[in-house]
């Protein structure tokens, strides 16, 4: 049993990290101010301190340098947010022992924590707590539950069997897709479907930081492929890598490469699994110079494209209703339900911002919603709002499509209803058809969604 202080200023995260120290095994002072907490530490002089970066009456720097200075023996994980990370990386060039960001995975808590200990000469806490149980469902409001796919579509079912099939083969992963596609989600399952799964998960969002801070957090004493002590390491947005940490990159996969790192079968190895991720095409990134050709390879060992919302559209309702479950939980109030008018909406807007984009929706659905149903009122404009557009068939008149129908999606729709019409006046002739709109009855199949083999007339 190790003495920790947790420092954070919000009191919900507070009692979920004291929860699950305490059921580690530890002796937990949480505290809610940096006053407090100082006062903790020079009284309890704890073995471990978690603290956030930003609470309210003392900046997080501010302890991590203090411990390093007064207290030498007491170790310090760093909690923050997404969008500070470059800090984070700060925290540990002042001493800190490793950072989680927000939401966190508890078993990744006590993880680091145990490392953090064991790194200080003091024994592990017991295993992380088998959580969530129906026992504590509080435990579950601030924890995320990105490692989740949900959908029932042919599409998604592809990402689930893959992920299944190259879990343990430990090849990197290359993860392509629109933002907000659920990169991360997939990453995640990779990750907790593996042999992998009792160690480190940890992401890096390689757009989000300077060169040099970038450099220091792959490559430099204590780097993130170190930290995840046999785990898998995320590099989002990896096309975003500068040149030189490019170069970097790709020699340090080859040095790893040659001493079995990949395996973990070398004593002198650091041991990772590496999956990254690109909202933009790599191959696209090598043909225009942006990205190093070898280095496209050596991470395109198991190409994965996540396909956006838009293409999986009856996954849309079950996404719903997992979203309603979960806000649900963090709030501890009944899930709501939805009205099949608004998942009508929902099912027929394009979702430019993919899942990341319908969760908001839903998520301010909820916060405007009377009672304990989403109504189709409840739902941002953009996803209700509907403008009229002439059909080229004149007995259909007029339709209506959502605000947010990316052109080239209208246009294909409005080709295949053209289609059907001259297939029509031909009698169902392709050949004539094709010939009458001027393409290759191959064009003609491949706009109407057909295989050129096919003879079937319609």
């Amino acid at each position: 049993m190790a003495k920790l202080v947790i420092i954070d200023d919000e009191a919900a995260i507070l009692e979920l990290m004291t929860k699950l120290c305490k059921a580690a095994g530890h002796q937990v002072f949480g505290c809610t101010t940096g006053i407090d907490g100082i006062a903790a530490i020079r009284a309890n002089q704890p073995e471990l301190v978690i603290v956030d970066l930003r609470i309210g009456d003392v900046n997080g720097l501010d302890l991590v340098s203090m411990c390093r200075d007064q207290y030498p023996n007491t170790a310090v994980i760093m909690v923050t947010g997404h969008g500070s990370v470059e800090t984070a990386v700060e925290a540990m060039r002042l001493g800190a022992f490793d950072y989680l960001t927000k939401p966190f995975d508890l078993g990744d808590l006590i993880k680091t924590v145990n490392q953090a200990l064991q790194r200080n000469g003091q024994p592990a806490g017991a295993a992380a707590p088998s959580l969530p149980s129906a026992s504590s469902p509080s435990l579950l409001r601030h924890v995320s539950s990105s490692s989740k796919l949900i959908g029932h579509s042919e599409a998604i079912q592809r990402i689930f069997d893959i992920v299944r099939r190259v879990a343990n083969n430990d090849s990197p992963v290359l993860l392509e897709g629109e933002f907000g596609t659920g990169k991360h989600m997939v990453a995640r399952a990779l990750h907790e479907a593996s042999r992998r799964s009792k160690s480190h998960f940890k992401e890096l969002q390689c757009a989000a930081m300077p060169e040099d801070a970038l450099e220091t957090e792959l490559f430099g004493p204590n780097s993130i492929f170190q930290r995840v002590a046999g785990g898998t390491v995320h590099l989002a947005e990896v096309n975003q890598l500068p040149a030189r940490i490019q170069a970097q990159l790709n020699s340090f996969i080859d040095d790893s490469q040659s001493r079995k790192g990949w395996s973990g079968s070398s004593a002198s190895a650091v041991d990772f699994r590496l999956v990254v991720s690109s909202t933009a095409s790599l191959d696209d990134s090598v043909k225009s110079g942006k990205f190093r050709e070898d280095l496209y390879y050596k991470l395109s060992v198991v190409p994965l494209k996540i396909p956006p919302l838009r293409d999986r559209r009856e996954d849309i309702k079950p996404l719903v209703e997992h979203i309603l479950k979960d806000l649900a939980e963090r709030t501890e109030t009944r899930p709501k339900t939805i009205d099949q008018n608004a998942i009508d909406f929902l099912e027929k807007y394009n979702w430019p911002g993919n899942v990341s984009e319908l969760r908001n929706a839903i998520e301010r659905a909820c916060a405007f919603s009377e009672g304990d149903r989403v109504r189709p009122a409840d739902l941002p404009a953009k996803v209700t709002q509907q403008i009229e557009v002439p059909t080229p068939s004149a007995s259909e008149g007029m339709t209506k499509l959502p605000i947010g129908t990316k052109l080239d999606d209208f246009i294909k729709a409005q080709e295949r209803v053209f289609i059907q019409e001259t297939l029509k006046y031909n009698n169902g002739s392709r050949e004539k058809t094709a010939s009458m709109l001027g393409v290759s009855i191959a064009t003609l199949y491949r706009k109407m969604g057909l295989n050129v083999e096919r003879k079937t007339t319609m």
